[in-house]
């Protein structure tokens, strides 16, 4: 029996094909017939095109109903999806088509479309759970970027983890205005809505006035921190504006407690934050019924064994399970430094699981800060700073140090003194911990996903203690 991932979605499509999959901001709606239509129609070019099961097919472009159905007629030609943003330059790109070598490289998915046949290809090529379905570049930022090889079986035990965690039923109505080059737009949402059959609020990105509108129809949002830091900015997002949606979902990067405190206060609602990355998808959530903890991404799904490494109460976090990634696109040299003996991946994200099993991160393990031989992780530290007036958000980062090898630097969105901000951290914490020193920015550099980018922080402020 086959495993193709898209089987799996299509068997879930309403019975009634001329209900809608996408709601667009200009009114126009795409029904799943035209969606499986489209779908077949380009999996039939991919064939015509030479592409066979295993090969790669590219697509670079701005987000649209085509290349969704770009993304799932190669999973049902049998060839192996790979998005790429397409903000990304000439160069970025010649990296991936010479790393990935990809049969095609598509850049306008519609005009791709037009050029179809006008019979759909009729059944999906066979595929074992095993075989890969998509292949996702992480950033890079320690080194050439890395492709997380994704199978069929990864995304479908990952897709109906979530829709059953999340409570997904054929009434619900998705916002959908993240991108779809990446983990969460790509597969956390649009499999969920999929496999309920479900309408998805199509945005092509989150633009307040469209988002609002958008809310009036959904049920269910899934978005970054960034996404709910813009609605409590506007006061048009009220209570009564949010009260259509059952659940808010947020990930991609850390939510700060602050947001997750005027959010409640705003709305009254909870938002559901969970934590994953490209090798795993979803790793861990809040529930849907019960204590949603802020500061925490809940607890391990169903089937993902999770464990502290090193013996410590904190340290990096090691997972296990049928959606972990099988390795990096030709790296095996760095897929198995990547993995213990036991097959457990070192997902790099340092943290601790409390007593009753829910999930907390500190950081990244290469963010952690070693000052005079003492470990400060700058979650710790950030939490702190943020809670001081003045304060929007920090980023707290190690700096080379003639001393203490690396010094703890914050870098601040706010307003505030620098003594007064660095007292106050060191009356909640050890000395060592304690920011040395405290810019204050405007913005913070982040990634197309809303993580600060913490490595050009490093860099850019490298002679702040040196100089």
């Amino acid at each position: 029996m086959s495993a193709n991932l898209y089987d799996l979605l299509a068997a879930r499509f309403p019975a009634d094909r001329s209900r809608p999959c996408f709601l667009l901001s200009d009114g126009a709606e795409v029904s799943y017939g035209a969606l499986e239509n489209g779908v077949g129609r380009i999996a039939a070019r991919l064939l015509a095109e030479g592409v066979e099961p295993g090969d790669r097919v590219a697509l670079q472009a701005e987000k649209s109903v085509e290349g969704v159905m770009l993304y799932l007629a190669a999973l049902k030609a049998g060839a192996v999806f790979l998005p790429l943003n397409a903000a990304y330059t000439p160069a970025e790109v010649e990296y991936f088509r010479a790393d990935a070598e990809p049969r095609l490289l598509i850049t306008d998915p519609a005009a791709f479309l037009a050029g179809a046949p006008a019979e759909p290809l009729a059944k999906s090529t066979p595929r074992a759970a095993s075989d890969l379905a998509a292949i996702i570049y992480t950033s890079g930022t320690t080194g050439r970027s890395k492709g997380a090889m994704l199978s069929h079986g990864n995304l479908a035990a990952n897709a109906l983890a979530l829709y059953d965690a999340w409570g997904f039923s054929p009434d619900d109505v998705l916002l959908h205005a993240l991108p779809i080059f990446h983990v969460h737009g790509l597969f956390v949402a649009l499999h969920c809505a999929l496999l309920g059959g479900c309408p998805m609020v199509w945005l092509p990105k989150f633009a307040d006035a469209e988002v609002l509108a958008g809310l009036a129809r959904a049920t269910v949002m899934m978005g970054v921190p960034t996404f709910y830091t813009r609605l409590l900015a506007n006061p048009e997002f009220t209570r009564e504006r949010a009260a259509p949606v059952r659940v808010f979902i947020s990930g991609s990067a850390p939510l700060l407690e602050s947001t997750f405190a005027e959010f409640e206060a705003r709305t009254g609602q909870r938002i559901l934050e969970r934590y994953g990355m490209s090798e795993a998808a979803i790793i861990a959530s809040n529930p849907l019924d019960g204590g949603r903890v802020p500061g925490s991404v809940g607890f391990p799904l169903p089937g993902v064994e999770l464990r502290i490494g090193g013996g410590e109460e904190t340290g990096v976090i090691e997972i296990r399970g049928p959606s972990v990634f099988s390795g990096y696109w030709r790296m095996p040299e760095k897929t198995a430094e990547e993995f213990t003996a036991d097959r457990f991946f070192l997902t790099g994200d340092v943290g601790r699981q409390d007593p009753d099993g829910r999930v907390w991160i500190s950081g990244r393990a290469k963010d952690l800060i070693i000052s005079g031989g003492y470990n400060v992780y700058p979650k710790e530290v950030e939490l702190v700073l943020d809670e001081v007036p003045g304060v929007v958000e920090s980023a707290v980062i190690g700096l080379p140090h003639p001393d203490f090898g690396e010094g703890v630097a914050a870098v601040v969105i706010g307003q505030g003194d620098e003594a007064a901000l660095i007292a106050a951290a060191r009356a909640q914490l050890a000395a060592y911990k304690a920011p040395k020193r405290i810019l204050f920015v405007d913005d913070l550099p982040r990634n197309a996903m809303g993580k600060v980018q913490k490595n050009l922080l490093r860099q850019r402020y490298a002679e702040l203690f040196i100089g």
